[in-house]
């Protein structure tokens, strides 16, 4: 059942654009919470859509389309930086056989977003904006609490064109985990976790993060220190401490990186860490689905052997 999506009562601002909307004449301010209802008076036939040749979602065309929940599907969980990029090319390369499903951010583009436009009655159409398509999925959680693990179970594939182990890349919030955990129950889930001075090291293109730490272990400079604040990055300096400050100040100090490049990285993992905390994405992980998780650390672990403890894993179901 379809419908579009209408503002409470008490509700002032709009879900897509964060504007306050007008009531009287005059702006009025928007409360912490937006309380929104798909509304359903308007009856619309069932739909299929598809998301590539054998993937996508609503009623499906044919017996041969299958609910992912029917399938054996291996799920990547961790944020930008972990390794999971590495971790597919290793496991191609210790021969695993998979289907890769639209990722995180194809299913974001092609489902979560034109559901909330469908909702407001908007046609659909790509958003780059990033503060609209906050607000397109920050509107999606709240009508859908699993978010991207609601969206990748309402997913249906085509068994007669794509049989065998499919592969979805990735989850990364702890209600995500805990939704696809219970509605996907032949699903393995292989959580990526690695430090958050990895991922920096790791987002600005340098793939010996033990090399960059290990050169730079002992007193940090205070000016280093002061070299890291005036990268204005708001709240990173409480998510690392004052040895990876002065780390990652340093790549800028000796040239092997520019302020700007560590500036886009020390963002990316600040955002990420507003919304995410991979630790207890862990252990809700571990408790919602002990049986069918494996964490791996991928600074411990050479990407070779990952894909050889995830092989093993899936060989123990």
């Amino acid at each position: 059942m379809r419908g579009r999506l209408v503002r409470l009562p008490n509700s002032t601002e709009s879900p897509v654009h964060g504007r306050p909307a007008r009531y009287f004449g005059r702006d009025v301010r928007a409360p912490d919470r937006i309380e929104w209802k798909v509304c359903t008076s308007k009856m619309s036939e069932p739909t299929f859509t598809r998301l590539q040749a054998d993937v996508g979602y609503g009623e499906p065309p044919v017996a041969t389309w299958q609910p992912l929940a029917a399938r054996p599907l291996l799920v990547l969980v961790g944020v930008t930086g972990v390794g999971k990029s590495t971790t597919l090319a290793a496991l191609h390369s210790a021969g695993l056989a998979f289907h890769p499903l639209p990722d995180r951010r194809a299913l974001t583009d092609l489902l979560i977003i034109p559901t909330m436009q469908a909702a407001l009655g908007e046609t659909a159409t790509p958003v780059k904006d990033r503060t609209q398509r906050f607000g397109l999925t920050r509107a999606y959680r709240e009508l859908h609490p699993g978010g991207m693990g609601e969206a990748l179970a309402a997913l249906l594939v085509d068994a007669v064109q794509t049989p065998g182990l499919l592969l979805f890349d990735g989850l990364r919030g702890e209600n995500e985990v805990i939704y696809a955990a219970q509605a996907l129950p032949h699903a393995r889930f292989v959580m990526l976790d690695a430090p958050d001075v990895v991922r920096v090291i790791r987002l600005i293109g340098r793939h010996d993060p033990f090399d960059v730490i290990a050169a730079r272990v002992g007193d940090h400079a205070v000016h280093e220190l002061q070299r890291f604040a005036n990268l204005g990055v708001e709240n990173a300096a409480a998510l690392f401490t004052a040895q990876e400050q002065h780390i990652l100040a340093d790549l800028v100090s000796t040239g092997e990186v520019t302020a700007d490049d560590l500036r886009k990285a020390l963002t990316i993992v600040v955002e990420e860490r507003r919304h995410y905390d991979p630790a207890a994405t862990r252990a809700a992980l571990v408790a919602a689905a002990p049986d069918r998780a494996l964490v791996v650390d991928t600074v411990v672990d050479a990407p070779h052997t990952i894909a050889l403890k995830i092989l093993d894993f899936l060989r123990a179901r």
